[in-house]
């Protein structure tokens, strides 16, 4: 699955979990965040396993099991959700190092990290100014 989808899906059931709260049932099962998002529970859960490390969700065994915002969703970014779910940097440069005898092999990635570079911080500034909260919000509307 591709990063953008894994984020999608930890973002959808973060704001279900979110809507399940503010209507009195603050613990869901992954089937029922999986039936919101139309997914395998099973997928389901491997991302609320990330969301549970990064101390976005909480989870319960036993009777009532069901997992649960750790924190307002007012503090959740979008941020946190994408570093939650996606561990690779958002631009790489080459797998295998280029031709240093060719004039752009040689200087093309210390430009390109300053470009990717100046990218990451251009999108994580994006992210960080959405929230759970701000985007329930909206998808209520």
């Amino acid at each position: 699955m591709s990063s953008n989808s894994r984020v999608t899906i930890a973002a959808h059931a973060l704001a279900w979990l979110e809507l399940a709260r503010r209507r009195g049932k603050p613990w869901l099962t992954s089937d029922e965040v999986a039936a919101s998002v139309n997914t395998n529970p099973v997928i389901l859960r491997r991302s609320l396993g990330d969301l549970r490390k990064a101390g976005l969700v909480k989870a319960r065994r036993g009777a009532g099991a069901g997992f649960a915002l750790a924190r307002p969703a007012e503090e959740i970014t979008m941020f946190d959700v994408w570093a939650a779910v996606d561990r690779e940097p958002l631009l790489a440069l080459h797998h295998s190092e280029p031709n240093r005898e060719c004039p752009v092999g040689r200087g093309i990635q210390p430009v390109l990290t300053d470009v990717y570079d100046d990218a990451s911080e251009a999108f994580g500034a994006a992210l960080r100014r959405r929230t759970i909260a701000g985007m329930l919000e909206r998808i209520l509307q």
